[in-house]
């Protein structure tokens, strides 16, 4: 039932924001490295940490003030509705190095996130992510507005 009603929140929240609920949810990164809620921020999406593994705190961001904050919870990512199924003009944090960069993604056909990652355009990674499923068990609450 809490799982239900969690979802029914991220949706409905979404869709008073004007963002896609197709990208709202729970997501699992490339290599099953962690996990992302994303949720709508405003007009634009944001992506938070949720229950990932160490490092449990920012050891090696560049940022003094970020190495002793836990990575769970943590905003991540912001970025703007470019057009149907895509964001971008924002960025992604990793917190495993510390390093922000550039970002974009795009919701497939298929129901993936194509994560793209630049320091500068060309020097860029590209990852695709899966829909995690249910909140179960992942202490994952629903959103603050």
């Amino acid at each position: 039932m809490f799982v239900a009603l969690s979802a029914l929140a991220l949706a409905l929240q979404a869709a008073a924001s004007g963002v896609s609920p197709e990208i709202v949810g729970l997501w699992r990164t490339a290599g099953d490295e962690g996990l992302v809620r994303i949720e709508a921020c405003g007009q634009a999406i944001c992506g938070r940490a949720v229950d990932d593994p160490p490092p449990p705190t920012n050891v090696g961001s560049h940022n003094p003030d970020l190495r002793d904050q836990a990575v769970d919870g943590q905003l991540i990512m912001k970025l703007k509705p470019l057009g149907p199924g895509q964001w971008g003009d924002g960025w992604i944090h990793n917190p495993d190095n510390g390093k922000t960069y550039k970002a974009s993604i795009t919701l497939t056909p298929d129901g993936r996130l194509r994560l793209r990652g630049c320091i500068v355009v060309p020097l860029c990674r590209t990852q695709t992510w899966t829909r995690a499923g249910s909140f179960a068990g992942r202490g994952v609450t629903t959103p603050a507005s």
